[in-house]
């Protein structure tokens, strides 16, 4: 996520750094040392989508999804635009995380994998997070109950209706993002001429991955502060209790035990972690965030996904754990897909592993040389 424990369930920045960005912490990766963040030439912008419907019922008149890039779109001798590379956020994000240095360094500069000067790329809100429609707007649990395929769906108008791209050169999507790339790829077949989908399985959200989400979920809802939703203070009891979760699921072992090699350091710094993480939240998104994945399941159509895929876990992942072989089974149903688990070091960040590009840029480079010219 992520900024998605939720992903990243996001991106694992420092919760200063996360601040000094305008995004919140990631909920379930583990925060890296404080670095000097580049600041990148982005433009930001909203695209209204009328008459949503969405599949659990309710529709919303407009519903508001905004946006930043990079980088300008080039035309082809159609006049279609066919650089455009679509970067999709976990649980919790937002398209601004992949502007920290661990990931937009790496990438983006003269050169690099989506080298700015030569890529267009689109950092959506999806619905329920950052500058986008969600519960806390307004309409609190009243929101229409989206769902993941909901969020693809108003993806797609967003590049079709609200941007003119017809095309992806590649979505590259980390946690729910990575799970939204396998709907992509099975709900509008070719329309990225690669995928990269990043810390997620392409199957049911069950098991412990379903059950921490509950935990998460329960935990709001049991504190008598939350009032079914109409709370006038944000419910601390019940956020300490789903933030605590998602910070456990997105830790990484080997990683946090040399950042905090004693009691006193380990304890400071969760304590730090969860306060700060707390004072960005709203109790009903978040509990909209995780009940989102509740429909997700694209197993039974990945024969459609026929495009080039490089899809990477990391062993330290306690969401994707290393001993499931589900990824690995469900990477072979894919045509053209290649499946690869980091293996687990004081390097990688356990479920956040997906945003600190040094660990897989090469891949990246080799999946974009692989689908040249389709």
């Amino acid at each position: 996520m992520i900024r998605s424990l939720l992903a990243l369930i996001g991106l694992a920045a420092s919760p200063a750094l996360a601040q000094q960005q305008g995004q919140r912490p990631p909920i379930t990766a583990a925060a890296p040392q404080p670095a000097a963040a580049r600041i990148w030439p982005t433009r930001e912008a909203d695209a209204e989508l009328r008459d949503v419907t969405f599949a659990a019922g309710g529709t919303m008149a407009r519903v508001r999804l905004h946006y930043t890039t990079l980088g300008t779109p080039h035309r082809d001798s159609r006049g279609e635009i066919d650089n455009a590379v679509m970067v999709l956020h976990g649980t919790g994000g937002t398209g601004k995380q992949f502007l920290a240095p661990q990931f937009a360094d790496r990438l983006y500069g003269p050169g690099q994998p989506l080298d700015i000067s030569r890529f267009y790329v689109i950092l959506p809100d999806n619905i329920g997070h950052g500058g986008s429609s969600k519960p806390s707007n307004g309409l609190r649990m009243r929101f229409p109950k989206y769902d993941y395929a909901d969020m693809v769906r108003a993806q797609h108008r967003l590049l079709t209706e609200g941007m003119g791209v017809d095309r992806l050169r590649l979505i590259f999507g980390t946690s729910m993002g990575c799970m939204h790339a396998f709907q992509w790829g099975e709900m509008y077949p070719g329309f990225a001429r690669a995928l990269m989908p990043m810390a997620c399985q392409a199957g049911e959200i069950a098991g412990l991955n379903r059950m921490w989400r509950k935990m998460a979920v329960d935990g709001i809802m049991a504190d008598p502060a939350w009032n079914g939703g109409n709370y006038t203070a944000e419910p601390q009891g019940g956020l300490r209790t789903a933030v605590s979760l998602l910070t456990a699921a997105g830790g990484a072992p080997l990683y946090l035990q040399s950042l905090a090699p004693t009691r006193v350091k380990a304890d400071a710094y969760i304590t730090d972690r969860v306060r700060t993480d707390m004072a960005t939240r709203d109790a009903n998104d978040l509990i909209y965030q995780l009940e989102s994945s509740r429909t997700y399941d694209p197993s039974r159509d990945l024969g459609k996904i026929t495009v080039p895929v490089t899809w990477i876990n990391s062993a330290d992942d306690f969401i994707n754990p290393r001993n499931f072989t589900m990824a690995a089974e469900s990477a072979k149903r894919m045509p053209q897909a290649k499946f690869i688990l980091l293996p687990e070091s004081v390097d990688t960040r356990g479920h956040g592993s997906h945003t600190w590009a040094r660990l897989w840029d090469k891949e990246l480079v080799a999946l974009l040389a692989r689908s040249e010219g389709r």
